[in-house]
């Protein structure tokens, strides 16, 4: 796979692509879901929860984390994770303008 040349693309483009690409696993969805549904800073049970091995969500989690998603405390021996919110209404709103850029006018390929 060759590289991507991000350069090329406006920093708004890179941020979008790379929360994007965070988001584009099923497990990643569920963690955030999660997390969401709790309305709090999730620390151990999100293994009980979605029913993955415990290095499969810590390997979401730092996915998530890399891309701003989520912030992450530590409390003792665990970390405790929540959503990021200005990263979250960052996301929001680029991607509400991105789909909102896209008026049908019915000439269709």
């Amino acid at each position: 796979m060759g590289t991507t040349k991000t350069e090329i693309f406006t920093a708004g483009q890179n941020r979008l692509a790379i929360m994007l690409k965070a988001l584009a696993h099923p497990a990643r969805v569920a963690i955030l879901q999660h997390i969401i549904k709790a309305d709090a800073c999730i620390c151990g049970d999100l293994v009980d929860e979605l029913g993955l091995a415990q290095a499969t969500i810590s390997q979401h989690l730092k996915e998530l984390k890399t891309a701003g998603l989520i912030q992450g405390t530590i409390e003792g021996v665990s970390v405790c994770y929540c959503i990021e919110p200005n990263a979250w209404k960052l996301l929001q709103s680029e991607l509400t303008a991105f789909l909102g850029s896209y008026t049908p006018t019915g000439n269709c390929c």
